[in-house]
């Protein structure tokens, strides 16, 4: 008999996203390795470090051989990241791959410190190897949900580069990514932000999502059949959360007055969405260089011909060359810019966010850090 359909579909999930992880990081190893030993058989490889890990050296000692990459899951404590960190364990110990675990103890509530030292006794019980956990400080800077998410991912990327990892498993679900684009919805932003989380992002991929179509009940359910213990945070129940009361008052309402598949049609919305913003990036790219002159200043003419979802996104782009942080940049310091272009009536130069300034002089549109 087979594991739980809930169980196996976690499984699923996280298989396809190794077996992507091993096509990747063989790829890259063969490009770095000379001729004939690229042409040897990948499972002669494998046997040569199974031999010296039960001659005493430890499998984590031998991150450089190119059968292991090492993937991590980043893991609270919560149903979604234990149900992947459960996966994780189960499906890397059938494919080459080493599998640890990192905890990040963001300092917000009494007693943190030793739910972050539970955690890595489950992990570790899970054998995954290495595991840790990580206390951060949590600022202020774009209220506490921003802080606390800047600075989680800050100690996974560094986490990350300190073990050498291949990739961080992140256990976003399918009810996140609906959350997600409700939240860009909300704020008036553009179709990039109403395209949710990607399944994979961050440096050359490192961040994988391999639940994002997973709905978080399946995930739990998975929980429960495995008789995992896992913690319910209680930011996440939080009014004073924004999140929180969407996913507790705003997707219920929406599920009430609209009916079921709100969530789903929402996460399709994310993928045609990122299709659509991907496209036009590109379009945006190959056309930034048209519009520049042999000195390479942008060319006012020329932007003004470019339909405005193209033109924005070369505006944005040349203001983040030129110093302006990419989170501080919204749809509204565009329309500025953009009017630069398209009404023109010789207004003044337009401050932006990280001291930049842009203007238009002799036709062409000036942007520099002041």
């Amino acid at each position: 008999m087979g594991p739980h359909p809930a169980v196996a579909a976690i499984r699923l999930a996280v298989r396809a996203v190794l077996h992507d992880v091993l096509t990747e990081f063989h790829r890259h190893a063969d490009l770095g390795r000379p001729a004939d030993a690229a042409r040897r058989p990948a499972h002669a490889a494998r046997s040569r470090y199974a031999e010296a890990g039960t001659a005493g050296t430890p499998r984590t000692a031998l991150p450089d051989r190119p059968g292991a990459p090492l993937v991590l899951v980043a893991c609270s404590g919560g149903a979604d990241s234990m149900a992947l960190a459960s996966a994780l364990a189960f499906e890397a110990r059938k494919l080459d791959v080493r599998a640890g675990g990192i905890t990040v103890d963001h300092n917000l509530q009494p007693g943190s410190g030793l739910r972050a030292a539970e955690v890595v006794t489950r992990l570790t019980a899970m054998d995954l190897d290495p595991v840790e956990a990580v206390a951060v400080h949590v600022g202020r800077e774009g209220g506490p949900e921003a802080a606390a998410r800047d600075a989680r991912y800050a100690a996974l990327d560094a986490a990350a580069e300190r073990h050498g990892a291949a990739a961080v498993l992140l256990g976003h679900t399918r009810d996140d990514q609906a959350e997600t684009v409700l939240l860009g919805l909300a704020r008036g932003s553009g179709i990039r932000s109403l395209s949710g989380m990607a399944a994979a992002s961050g440096p050359a991929g490192r961040y994988r999502r391999p639940f994002l179509q997973l709905d978080r009940q399946a995930v739990r359910k998975a929980c429960l059949v495995q008789s995992l213990p896992v913690w319910d945070d209680p930011h996440n129940i939080d009014p004073a959360y924004t999140r929180s009361r969407l996913r507790h008052e705003g997707l219920p309402a929406l599920e009430k007055a609209l009916g079921k598949g709100v969530v789903e049609a929402l996460a399709r919305t994310a993928q045609l969405s990122r299709d659509d913003a991907d496209a036009l990036d590109t379009w945006a790219a190959e056309a930034e260089l048209s519009v520049r002159d042999e000195t390479g200043r942008l060319e006012c003419a020329k932007l003004y011909v470019l339909p405005p979802a193209v033109r924005r996104r070369v505006l944005r782009r040349a203001l983040i060359e030129a110093g302006a942080p990419a989170g501080s940049l919204f749809a509204r310091h565009l329309e500025e810019v953009d009017r630069l272009i398209t009404g023109w009536r010789g207004q003044r130069a337009i401050n932006l966010p990280g001291r930049v300034e842009a203007m238009r002089q002799g036709g062409r549109l000036v942007i520099r850090q002041s």
